[in-house]
């Protein structure tokens, strides 16, 4: 029995009851009426459970899970402690929201990664603005820092290097390897057959970044976004702040007079701050409480998390892995793997109006050391969907700004591209225009809901995009559980 649809509740009998009375047996109706259907349910399973008694767990569960909307099979997650932050994470915490750092004095890591916001941006615009006035744009929208203390360094496939006596093996090398072998299909539920030969892990949209202090540094010289001509600017201007002390406190009176070691210390000191403040991995969704048994789903949500796992419709735990993990850390919604899914170029960003640029992600234009690689071309990493209900940008190059405008790419990208991609002049759909032709083939055409084909029916209707939609806004951290 599976109760997991947006059918309507059935109507109630009216009876024929006028008077006091009429409002007494009504109230009492919805109760009559789910007792029954609890009634009429156990009646079910018990037939069901003479046929098949191996599956009567299941049975059980699912009854339960569709009259409650609770967890059937409860478990306790694995939260990272809370405890107060170091001397040097309170040290990157102060970095982290100086906008003196900048080259316009007015921009901090915060101004980008508001913690108002999930640690992304304020705002809705597809890229943040930035520079020495306040007055450049940026490349690419700017992602949340938000569960990123699991992320491990980029690779390539699996590491030869961890093999005893294994000699290191370069990203080039391990790409060339690469070359010819099947991706792995990515099935709901299912560990891939295959092997997972694609990059994965690393910061930024290309992985560019191997460590959170890596990462930090980058905006700092960015000249569209805190703009310091080189880390040497950066370290003078830590020497002009009012937390000066805490260095000195930390690393010793020498440490002023080594300005690359004064940049280092305090870019792992951001990185701390990141790890150790728990605002940065909370772990309080309504999803995180419905996996503990502290929270009910709706039917709404319920069945969006059905579409969510179902390997022949939405397809989205593929990618954003939903289960937590063996050891009950909680599950971040993401592979950490990189994929290229043919998102529509976006014609407000600046550097777009040129139509010799491509941003192609692993490839470049901003990293260049797997440029040749071109296997990759049009990778981005696969973000946490957590919080991503608040976000008001997405993919990129932020051509999206609501989650519809996503669940419609991906349903649709492949049966009615007309609907997804501009048309050129002679009327011609440019599918999967914001990629060079000669790298289309690396666009998934295999994962549902992508392996359909031009005609065929989308995989969701407008109802089941709602539902996952709503079972997406789940995943938003701060939610209250009853008595909390």
């Amino acid at each position: 029995m599976n109760l997991r649809s947006n059918a309507a509740t059935p109507p109630l009998p009216s009876g024929g009851k006028s008077g006091p009375g009429a409002a007494k047996s009504s109230s009492l109706r919805p109760l009559k009426w789910v007792a029954s259907f609890a009634v009429l349910a156990l009646i079910a399973y018990a037939a069901f459970a003479l046929v098949h008694p191996e599956r009567t767990p299941e049975v059980i569960g699912n009854v339960v899970e569709n009259i409650t909307g609770a967890n059937p099979a409860p478990v306790e997650l694995r939260r990272p402690p809370v405890r107060p932050l170091s001397a040097m994470a309170l040290l990157g915490q102060q970095i982290f929201n100086d906008p003196s750092l900048s080259a316009s004095g007015k921009q901090s890591c915060a101004s980008c990664h508001s913690a108002a916001h999930a640690y992304g941006p304020p705002n809705d615009l597809s890229v943040q603005i930035g520079g020495p006035h306040m007055a450049s744009v940026g490349y690419r929208p700017v992602p949340s820092l938000t569960y990123l203390y699991r992320q491990a360094p980029f690779s390539i496939g699996p590491d030869a290097g961890d093999a005893d006596g294994a000699a290191p093996v370069s990203l080039d090398q391990l790409a060339s390897a690469a070359k010819g072998v099947q991706r792995a299909v990515k099935t709901a539920g299912v560990v891939p057959a295959a092997p997972a030969i694609v990059p994965q892990g690393g910061l930024f949209w290309d992985g560019r970044a191997s460590t959170l202090q890596d990462q930090a540094i980058s905006p700092l010289t960015n000249p569209v976004e805190m703009a310091n001509a080189t880390n040497e600017d950066v370290a003078r201007k830590l020497l002009q702040t009012k937390y000066l002390g805490q260095f000195v406190k930390l690393f010793g009176q020498s440490i002023l007079n080594e300005p690359a070691l004064l940049l280092a210390e305090a870019m792992f000191a951001v990185g701390r701050y990141q790890i150790e403040d728990p605002s940065f991995h909370q772990f309080t969704s309504k999803y995180d409480y419905w996996l503990e048994g502290k929270a009910h789903l709706t039917r709404a949500e319920l069945h969006g998390l059905q579409l969510f796992n179902d390997p022949d419709k939405a397809n989205c735990a593929g990618c954003h892995l939903s289960k937590p993990s063996s050891d009950h850390l909680p599950p971040l919604f993401t592979d950490t793997q990189y994929e290229a899914l043919g998102v529509p170029r976006n014609m407000n960003l600046p550097q777009n109006k040129d139509p010799k640029f491509y941003d192609m992600g692993v490839c470049g234009p901003f990293r260049d050391d797997i440029k040749d690689q071109t296997q990759f071309c049009g990778m981005f990493l696969t973000p946490t969907l957590r919080n991503a209900a608040t976000r008001h940008v997405f993919f990129h190059n932020g051509v999206y700004h609501d989650l519809k405008q996503v669940m419609d790419f991906y349903n649709l990208r492949n049966t009615n591209p007309e609907k997804i991609y501009p048309r050129d002049a002679s009327g011609k759909v440019e599918k999967y225009d914001d990629l060079p032709a000669q790298y289309h083939a690396n666009i998934d055409v295999a994962d549902a809901p992508f392996d359909r084909k031009f005609g065929d029916k989308p995989a969701m209707t407008e109802d089941e995009i709602n539902d996952i939609i709503a079972f997406m806004k789940t995943l938003d951290d701060g939610y209250r559980v009853s008595g909390s």
